[in-house]
């Protein structure tokens, strides 16, 4: 895979600190030199100490990227909400993982992505996940297709450009529930079990904003946008404040609604592409379990 650029400093500078400034890492630059990658001025190979002049053309050629063969393929068909060469999006639905653990190696959409990969002879078949979503919580999940777009799309995770907003479900609502409010309160882990999390004093800063959408009786539709990213933060914080997601057993949820999972869906995704430079704006359609029960409210 090639990119490249046209230098537009006046300063003289060295190829490695002009790629660093474009996002290429330590690390991928090691690739290009030493995996069968190259790097061009002007059309002639030249190496990272070389020194760059204004209006210089600048490319590097990046190795293709091999598959890991520990990850097994599962060859299900996954529904694509976007794709171009550099990024996938896809609806991830209820009761699948995104990632494979020790005991659960198949059937994650990590599997499922690396069948569709296959199947279309990419050239690049490393899977790399940018966001990830719990095993019952459906809608949108961003794949990276090599490893400079999960290294730019880290650079903006980090800056907190990637903006995700999540529909929930939820109980025990009174008319103390806010119609918009920000719950900062500390998440750490629950010394009772090996994955519940917990409001702890001495946790880490989470802060889950929220808009009340609509509402009838004590259950509501709200709209979510996380500012952390802690494991089970939506579902922490809502229980925290007395409104736990229904279907969410392990949070103290409401079981007997329709909902055998965690109301949690992933329904808008928005971040700026490093590549195009254009604003990518992806939503997602409210799963059908979810549907039917806001069209109750």
């Amino acid at each position: 895979m090639e990119f490249s650029w046209i230098v537009e400093k006046k300063e003289p500078q060295q190829v490695k600190s002009f790629l660093k400034e474009q996002g290429v890492s330590k690390g991928l630059l090691a690739k290009v030199k030493f995996q069968g990658g190259k790097i061009e001025v002007n059309q002639s190979v030249e190496n990272a100490l070389f020194k760059l002049s204004f209006g210089d053309q600048v490319k590097i050629t990046i190795p293709d990227e091999k598959e890991h063969e520990t990850l097994l393929v599962d060859d299900v068909p996954i529904d694509i909400v976007f794709e171009d060469e550099h990024y996938l999006v896809v609806n991830k639905p209820a009761g699948v993982a995104s990632i494979p653990a020790q005991y659960h190696p198949n059937g994650t959409m990590a599997n499922r992505v690396k069948a569709y990969y296959k199947k279309q002879q990419y050239k690049n078949q490393v899977i790399h996940v940018v966001t990830r979503l719990d095993r019952d919580t459906t809608g949108l999940m961003l794949f990276a297709k090599h490893g400079f777009a999960h290294a730019m799309l880290d650079q903006e995770l980090r800056k907190k450009e990637v903006v995700k907003i999540y529909q929930a479900l939820v109980g025990g609502v009174t008319s103390e529930l806010k119609e918009h409010t920000m719950i900062q309160l500390p998440i750490g882990r629950d010394l009772s079990s090996i994955l519940k999390r917990t409001i702890v004093e001495s946790g880490q800063q989470a802060e889950t904003e929220y808009w009340l959408m609509k509402r009838k009786g004590d259950q509501a539709l709200v709209n979510i946008q996380l500012h952390t990213g802690r494991t089970h933060q939506i579902r922490v914080h809502f229980e925290a404040i007395g409104c736990p997601l229904l279907g969410d057993d392990m949070y103290g949820g409401k079981m007997n609604n329709g909902m055998d999972r965690q109301a949690l869906h992933c329904c808008h995704l928005r971040f700026n592409h490093p590549f195009t430079k254009k604003r990518l704006e992806l939503t997602s359609p409210l799963a059908e379990d979810m549907r039917k029960i806001v069209d109750q409210l």
